[in-house]
């Protein structure tokens, strides 16, 4: 049973990483390519601010290995389709596990259960403190800041999420089940607002100190030394449909991935059924 659960989870995650990458490839993909022009129209106006201030000139020549059509349809197809197949795996995984604690869960309603938890984990309260971002937006210099503090949001939220189960549980004997998924919910909800609340702001990272006092690294409107605008900040529907869109692809790998599973999971525990009764019969 353990292979057929592992099996189907990979399978539904390949499925969900596919169907994802479709969405992303017509809706989001346009947006990327508007925010690498930005990023190459912005780096001309900083060369040409640099060259008449009389600032040493970078060597700003990069060497494409890809081209963006190659990027845009293979190589994220590719890494879509992987990382869904690590993730269906993970689940299935953590579905087996659960199958040992469920109670009277049902084999459906645990799927979704654990397909709901792991997308709140992994990526959707993550994403309310930190947000994807399109090229272009985020300064090298802060690379492993952001993936550390993305890294301990979602191992905070994986811990949080835990101890709400694990006090709902607990209040159920006493306050019933209704009242104990709110409270233990509730409980939930107040500790990631404060851990929100503490974690630094990107833009308040030290590295980006040098660029003014904002809250993200969104590119601010560049301008020359009176002041004057020479290029415009990023555009901000640009970025508003990107993050919507990127939430809303993951949300269908997820949701492929659950539901699927959960029409799945009846048949392959009613084949282990069968085969465990089989013998007890003879």
């Amino acid at each position: 049973m353990e292979k057929r659960i592992i099996g189907r989870g990979v399978l539904l995650g390949g499925l969900g990483g596919l169907l994802a990458f479709a969405f992303a490839r017509i809706l989001a993909e346009p947006i990327i390519g508007r925010a690498i022009d930005y990023e190459t129209g912005r780096d001309d106006a900083q060369m040409a601010l640099d060259k008449a201030a009389g600032h040493p000139m970078a060597d700003m020549a990069d060497t494409e290995l890809f081209t963006r059509t190659e990027q845009a349809n293979v190589g994220i197809g590719f890494g879509m389709v992987v990382f869904g197949l690590a993730l269906g795996a993970l689940f299935a995984v953590v579905y087996y596990l659960a199958l040992r604690r469920a109670g009277n869960i049902g084999p459906r309603n645990l799927a979704l259960l654990v397909a709901g938890g792991m997308f709140l984990t992994l990526y959707a309260v993550p994403f309310l403190k930190y947000p994807a971002n399109p090229p272009s937006i985020g300064h090298p210099d802060t690379i492993k800041e952001r993936t550390a503090l993305y890294v301990a949001m979602i191992v905070i939220t994986g811990v949080a999420l835990l101890a709400a189960v694990w006090l709902g549980r607990k209040l159920a004997a006493r306050l019933g089940n209704w009242t104990a998924t709110i409270a233990a919910g509730a409980s939930f909800v107040v500790v990631m607002a404060v851990v929100m609340l503490i974690l630094p702001p990107l833009g308040h990272l030290s590295a980006n100190k040098s660029f003014g006092d904002f809250d993200t690294e969104t590119p601010q409107p560049l301008t020359d030394p009176t002041g004057k605008i020479v290029y415009p900040g990023f555009p901000a529907d640009d970025l508003y449909h990107f993050r919507l869109y990127s939430f809303a692809a993951q949300l269908i790998m997820w949701a492929v991935i659950g539901v699927g599973f959960a029409w799945l999971a009846p048949r392959l525990l009613g084949e282990r059924a069968t085969e465990t009764s089989t013998p007890a019969a003879a």
